[in-house]
């Protein structure tokens, strides 16, 4: 049985599920989820992440993590971890420069991939042939003990949020997948939890209007910075949401580069919403680390992304256009520049990650 029927089964049987229910079996169920059984990068796939963009985004990447690594004293040995590391073309392109130009990074690194897909492994293991990583399927089956420089491009926007809205009397409801009178998927509204209370930014949202919750972006995050207080190191994560409070329906579904309905084809398309960055740098700083935030597009500038791309121009004339093409798309602001944050997390005390002084 495909997902679809199982899903709408399960509803039959227990009734309307959360939207992070949802999500949760549509990207991870081990059967038929898009995760677990077909994902698709790249130009033939259904998305297109930074990395495949232009190999100035993991090169750059790549040394960023060596400059953290050598303002701590150049450790060894450390953990070097990517958590969603796609089909290895971030860390492929990262481990390229810094052997050209920090060699010693890679003899003190101990490099761990975290992903649970096992298509995505395969690809992972081609691409990094040679670097000898190891795969977890969760950051905490990273072994602790040693300082830790992470690294995790669009990984927040695969954790699954809770949608909540109020009602004509201003209730706070929970927005659901149920069925409809056809007995097909459809989205609904059921009894918040008991003490549901919106984040303060959310307290006077309009009825109608959608506020979303991702206890597990969140949780994730703290566990993330007790690790960093711990052992030390830091933490770098890109990915696509607003840097301060919004409300608003950011539940999407990816086909072909395509948007298409979330409900309609479960398991076989890319279900994501944005990364709640306010949330999660708060999170990060309850737990006692530092964090910062820059967009995308300064983010890389601040890194020197436009004298890559003039060096790169300049021993490759005939690739100038695409090269100045690559630029515009990763930091342009009306391209991924805006759209895109960067967020880095540090130990309290230490120097601030390149990028974020």
């Amino acid at each position: 049985m495909d997902l679809k029927p199982r899903i709408e089964a399960l509803i039959a049987a227990e009734g309307p599920i959360t939207v992070e229910h949802y999500m949760a079996l549509c990207l991870h169920d081990p059967q038929h989820g898009y995760y677990a059984t077909r994902p698709a990068l790249g130009a033939q796939g259904d998305f297109i992440t930074a990395p495949l963009v232009s190999q100035m985004f993991g090169e750059l990447i790549g040394l960023w993590a060596a400059q953290v690594w050598l303002a701590a004293g150049s450790p060894s040995p450390f953990r070097l971890v990517e958590i969603g590391p796609g089909d290895g073309t971030l860390m492929t392109d990262a481990l390229r420069a810094l052997r050209r130009a920090v060699p010693a990074f890679l003899d003190a690194a101990d490099l761990w991939l975290v992903e649970a897909s096992p298509p995505l492994r395969a690809r992972q293991a081609a691409a990094l042939q040679g670097a000898h990583p190891r795969w977890a399927d969760r950051l905490e089956d990273v072994p602790d003990g040693s300082p830790l420089i992470v690294i995790a491009n669009e990984f927040l926007d695969c954790l699954p949020a809770r949608q909540f809205t109020r009602d004509a009397r201003g209730a706070w409801a929970e927005r659901r997948v149920g069925l409809d009178a056809r007995g097909t998927l459809a989205f609904g509204l059921g009894p918040a939890p008991a003490g549901f209370t919106p984040p303060a930014a959310f307290i006077d949202t309009p009825p109608g209007v959608v506020v979303e919750v991702s206890p597990r972006q969140v949780g994730f995050a703290a566990m993330l910075a007790g690790r960093i207080v711990s052992d030390g190191g830091a933490a770098l994560l890109i990915d696509y949401g607003a840097a301060d409070p919004a409300p608003g329906d950011t539940l999407q579904a990816i086909r072909a580069h395509q948007k298409v309905d979330p409900l309609t084809t479960p398991g076989e398309a890319d279900l994501t919403v944005h990364a709640d960055f306010p949330a999660v740098m708060a999170a990060v700083r309850a737990a006692g680390a530092q964090a910062a935030i820059r967009t995308q597009g300064e983010f890389l500038q601040r890194l020197g992304i436009e004298a890559r791309a003039s060096a790169l121009a300049t021993a490759r004339p005939d690739r100038a256009q695409t090269l100045d093409a690559q630029l515009q798309r990763l930091t342009g602001d009306a391209q991924m520049g805006a759209l895109f944050k960067a967020g880095a997390i540090w130990r309290t005390g230490d120097p601030p990650p390149p990028g974020f002084p």
